[in-house]
């Protein structure tokens, strides 16, 4: 494996090697993501879930107080909620993805101090399903454009990148 294909992501580093694209989780963070989410994205989508209706029940409460302010606020983090959730139904934790399966893969640039950049991969599931994975790069306080720079030459020397 050269080392050079080879660059960091949120949590850990992502191996681009010639059969597949393999994520690893590494440090404090990418042990507490791999308690949080493992390989499925089911759980974090059902604990949003959740919170989503505790806050519409809020919504609710205070509809039937006659605060409409409130009522609004919270109806509105609902949309926004639900619209999240059902835009990651489709996501995939999965840790290897076989570089045969794979349709697509896009760059999406971070705004800084809002957003991360990463990598938007489609591939084909073991069933047969299309699925997106998300490649998260690191933020701005730990040299994010520098490892951004060097995760779009990678990906385009391997020609995943258009």
């Amino acid at each position: 494996m050269e080392d050079n294909s080879v660059f960091k992501t949120k949590t850990g580093y992502c191996h681009v090697l010639p059969d597949n694209i393999v994520l690893t989780r590494e440090g404090a963070i990418g042990q507490a993501a791999e308690a949080v989410a493992g390989n499925n994205i089911a759980r974090p989508l059902a604990l949003y879930g959740l919170f989503t209706a505790g806050l519409a029940y809020l919504a609710y409460d205070y509809y039937l107080q006659a605060n409409y302010g409130l009522t609004g606020f919270f109806s509105l983090l609902v949309v926004l909620l639900a619209y999240g959730i059902l835009r990651s139904l489709n996501n995939s934790a999965q840790p290897v993805l076989d570089r045969k399966h794979i349709q697509r893969v896009s760059f999406r640039p971070g705004l800084p101090g809002l957003t991360r950049a990463h990598f938007e991969v489609t591939f084909l599931d073991a069933r047969g399903k299309q699925k997106k994975r998300l490649i998260m790069l690191p933020g701005s306080l730990s040299d994010g454009k520098a490892e951004t720079e060097k995760a779009v030459s990678i990906m385009r020397a391997e020609k995943l990148l258009s």
